[in-house]
């Protein structure tokens, strides 16, 4: 792994993140940063590193751009791992009389927190692609989504970042037609989707 002793890793997006943070006593909730945590704590204990999940349920882009200062920069991270996009698209399902945030934007304004995380000393990103929205791999959730996953990956080249494939890992798994579900309605991770997450993250860490 590519961390230093006592570095602090800032989590941070929507309800996957979140997953119960403020009831949590580590305030970690129960998700895919809960078993990262885990984890790293038991195989590099020497390390003592710092998670901090500012998982927000409900957020897209657009929530992420105004608590940015106090949920990302004010920690002086040494990384950053974000994970947004999922409600980007399913506010365009459920709510579509509403306030959208389409490709374009989404691009402009995450590329906008890339930046100001970027003037932190001596901080990665860890960009992970948004997941799925439904259980199989052509749904509409899916197909409005690609757009959002492609920018994710072209930002991580961009920003020599660190790119976890988590919608690639999904719709693998889904296609292997194991009879596993990996959420609870199509979104919300159970705890073989945490888990999914969480070592695809580790790996991608680990690889870089």
């Amino acid at each position: 792994m590519p961390f230093k002793k006592k570095d602090r890793i800032v989590f941070i997006g929507d309800s996957i993140t979140d997953k119960g943070r403020k009831k949590d006593p580590l305030k970690l909730g129960s998700g895919y940063v809960r078993m990262i945590h885990d984890y790293l704590t038991a195989v590099y204990p020497q390390l003592g590193l710092k998670i901090i999940n500012e998982g927000v349920s409900g957020n897209r882009v657009i929530d992420l751009e105004k608590r940015w200062t106090l949920d990302v920069i004010d920690h002086q991270p040494q990384w950053v791992s974000i994970s947004i996009g999922i409600n980007d698209v399913w506010r365009q399902l459920d709510s579509p009389m509403g306030e959208q945030v389409y490709p374009d934007k989404f691009e402009e304004i995450y590329r906008n927190l890339l930046d100001q995380t970027k003037q932190i000393p001596d901080c990665r990103l860890i960009l992970m692609q948004p997941t799925v929205i439904k259980e199989y791999p052509d749904a509409t959730g899916n197909r409005l989504l690609k757009p959002y996953v492609d920018i994710v990956n072209r930002l991580a080249e961009q920003y020599d970042a660190v790119l976890v494939p988590t919608h690639l890992a999904f719709i693998d798994f889904l296609k292997l037609e194991t009879g596993q579900d990996l959420t609870t309605d199509g979104v919300h991770m159970n705890s073989l989707g945490d888990m999914l997450m969480a070592t695809t993250w580790l790996k991608a860490v680990e690889d870089r």
